[in-house]
């Protein structure tokens, strides 16, 4: 019995690519070991310190410990937000058009939900990371987000597109 898959228009596909090269960024990045993803991250740890804490530079050092520990963690974890909304916004306007409490916008979270438990279970196998549910619930809070701005950018388009038919006529 063959599975009757839904034709996909220019942009679905076009966001399939963008949803699987995603995909592919979120695996390279995953698979780095914990040193090199703290160097990854620390470029922006230095600016958010350096916006955040004007005086950072006179703080003593144990002072400094403390902001740069708090900021590093809030930039990590605002990285795995947004690029997960990032998939979440493409994975959703690759599902099409729908309303929001329907089965493809269950779809897009569960397909969100189930790549970020597959890559903290990954990340498990990496030296010095870990498998972290926090991070698979951010993530999938990310997805969610994502969904949702596609949605109203997906319906801001329709309503444009209505009205523009509606002149024409």
């Amino acid at each position: 019995m063959a599975v009757k898959l839904p034709k996909l228009n220019k942009t679905q596909v076009l966001f399939l690519i963008f949803t699987i090269a995603i995909m592919c960024t979120i695996f390279c990045l995953s698979h780095q070991d914990a040193e090199r993803s703290s160097d990854t991250s620390s470029f922006l740890t230095k600016v958010a310190v350096k916006i955040l804490y004007s005086n950072y530079d006179s703080e003593p050092p144990e002072v400094q410990k403390e902001l740069w520990s708090k900021a590093s963690f809030i930039v990590r974890k605002l990285a795995h937000f947004s690029i997960y909304a990032s998939l979440g916004f493409c994975a959703s306007v690759t599902a099409g058009r729908r309303r929001l409490f329907s089965a493809k916008s269950l779809g897009v979270i569960g397909f969100g939900f189930i790549y970020a438990m597959s890559d903290e279970f990954h990340q498990h196998f990496i030296p010095g990371r870990s498998c972290e549910l926090r991070d698979m619930m951010i993530d999938t809070g990310g997805v969610t987000v994502g969904m949702c701005i596609s949605l109203i950018f997906m319906g801001i388009i329709a309503l444009f597109v209505r009205k523009r038919r509606k002149n024409k006529e």
